[in-house]
């Protein structure tokens, strides 16, 4: 089990093979109860396969691992049921409106109907989509939409969510509008785990870690890795870093 009651995700020396391929290669780290915490690399690095790891969607080839109380190795099924889950891939039914796919969801994820007014309320006055609650969802502004699906991976109310890659291909100033309302959630102290490689959008992270290749490269707070890495440049930043870390791990 974890080492601190305050983690809500701890993995030791996790590893996923597939065939030859080693994806992930024995990795550790741990995210503590209602933080924002970024997981960075490039494309291919591995962030993918590990959050569907913790996600309990694909089984480790080895090592531990426990999300929110439950361990990955077996007890996927009870993990899907206390975690959210937003893909990079926007996940909901275009052809619906936002009040159907939050009915939908609800059904998905086995909440009971009584609650149903109660949670549908919650979810479009929190993703601010109640004036627009009938339109098709497709009709609706891509920020709009991602805060939908956001939404919808909270109604049962997980106490950690998992963003993988989610403002892939969106412009700047929708990004910056997605991370206030990420902002706005962990406040609520709900935790956060997100995958990017944007790397600006990791300053709004407590902690971050940089994986390359499947294995972790670097850990802790964007300022305090800034400052490890070049110590000497006060205008660098975490591009500066990622270019840095990247080059290093590739010789």
């Amino acid at each position: 089990m974890t080492d601190s009651g305050s983690d809500v995700v701890y993995v030791k020396d996790l590893k996923k093979s597939f065939n030859d391929f080693v994806a992930v290669d024995r990795i550790s780290f741990n995210v503590k109860k209602g933080e924002i915490f970024g997981f960075l690399g490039p494309n291919g690095a591995g962030k993918s396969t590990t959050i569907r790891m913790l996600c309990g969607i694909i089984t480790p080839t080895s090592g531990e691992g426990w999300v929110a109380g439950h361990d990955i190795l077996k007890e996927s099924e009870e993990i899907k049921h206390s975690i959210g889950y937003m893909s990079q891939k926007f996940s909901l039914y275009e052809d619906m409106t936002p009040s159907e796919n939050i009915r939908f969801y609800l059904g998905i994820y086995d909440i009971s109907e009584d609650d149903w007014e109660e949670r549908t309320e919650w979810a479009l006055n929190m993703t601010r989509l109640k004036d627009v609650k009938d339109r098709i969802t497709r009709d609706l502004p891509t920020g709009w939409r991602q805060r939908l699906a956001l939404g919808c991976a909270l109604l049962h109310k997980p106490e950690i969510i998992f963003l993988d890659e989610p403002t892939s291909g969106v412009d700047p100033i929708t990004r910056n509008h997605f991370w206030e309302f990420i902002d706005h959630l962990a406040s609520e102290g709900i935790t956060i785990f997100v995958t990017t490689h944007y790397m600006d959008e990791a300053h709004n992270c407590g902690r971050i870690v940089i994986i390359n290749e499947g294995r972790i490269v670097v850990t802790g707070s964007p300022e305090d890795i800034i400052k490890d890495i070049f110590p000497n440049s006060p205008g660098a930043d975490l591009n500066d870093v990622f270019i840095s870390l990247m080059s290093r791990s590739t010789h």
